[in-house]
């Protein structure tokens, strides 16, 4: 009695494999964002900040002179950067997520595939 509408050992060893793989590279992408640091600027260069590629804070540089000013100015600066600084780590985090799953292909029969 052969079939019984099960797909094929040889496909399902496949699909494993590629599953395994992806997630290898997904840990050591985690390890690749966690190490990575991500400057955003404000727009008049006073302040800078530091995300990782997973968005975790890792330092701030504000320029003395923009701290002798008006709090107003310091803070919409401050905002400015963080801003900045978090839309290049999400979208280098984002961008790398596509990379890894971008082959996704696991073409199992009978799971929609």
């Amino acid at each position: 009695m052969a079939g019984f509408g099960l797909p094929n050992f040889g496909q399902l060893t496949e699909a494993f494999r590629k599953a395994q793989q992806i997630q290898q590279d997904a840990q050591k992408l985690q390890e690749e964002l966690d190490a990575m640091e991500l400057e955003g600027k404000s727009a008049d260069g006073h302040v800078s900040v530091w995300l990782s590629g997973n968005q975790m804070p890792l330092r701030v540089q504000v320029a003395p002179e923009l701290l002798s000013g008006s709090s107003e100015a310091a803070e919409a600066a401050i905002l400015e950067a963080l801003q900045n600084a978090y839309e290049l780590s999400t979208s280098t985090m984002r961008g790398r997520m596509e990379e890894l799953t971008g082959g996704l292909d696991l073409n199992l029969p009978g799971l929609g595939g």
